[in-house]
This record gives C-alpha cells, structure tokens and sequence, in this order.
C-alpha cells in the first residue's frame, strides 16, 4: 500500500513485540470486511481520530489494526492480536 506510513519505532513494536509484518497489516486493509470504529476513550482520543479495526490476513490470523487517517495517508500506530474482548466488541459493532 503506497499510503500506508509505519515509522521505525512502531515498526519495531509490531514486528518485536506482537510478531506483526507490515504485509500482514496491509493484507488486513486488503480483506477488511467491516468498519473502522473510531476510539473515543478518553485517555486515547486524538486529533484526527484514532481508528481500528479486525481482520484476517491472508493466512487467516486475526488482527486488530489502529491507526490514524491524514493527509491521504494511513499512519500505522498499532497492529496485534486480539483478544475475545476485543473481537466481541468488534462484532458487535463493527461488522
């Protein structure tokens, strides 16, 4: 993905601390079939907003991805494993 922005300090994290590779990101971007929900707690708000979502990569791992959405472009803040809590409430609403 050409607008997907993943500076070296979050690249680090995804990669050393959850085990995530950008393609796994962008393949979640790829397969997404939901909507991004913004979040509006109030220790993560953030202007623009933080948004995130659950989707499978293309090995079928489940993924919560956040992010912010500026400029054109999609600045990667995060990407992990979800846990139950977080699919049920994605399901909930998000799909």
């Amino acid at each position: 993905m050409k607008n997907l922005i993943v500076s070296a300090s979050v690249l680090a994290k995804v990669r050393d601390k959850h085990s995530v590779t950008v393609r796994e990101v962008e393949q979640c971007f790829e397969n997404k079939c939901g909507l991004y929900l913004e979040d509006d707690r109030e220790d993560n708000r953030t202007d623009p907003a933080t948004l995130q979502f659950i989707a499978p990569t293309n090995q079928d791992r489940l993924l919560k991805v956040v992010f912010i959405f500026l400029d054109g472009n999609i600045h990667l803040k995060t990407a992990f494993d979800p846990d139950q809590a977080d699919i049920a409430f994605y399901d909930r609403n998000g799909k």
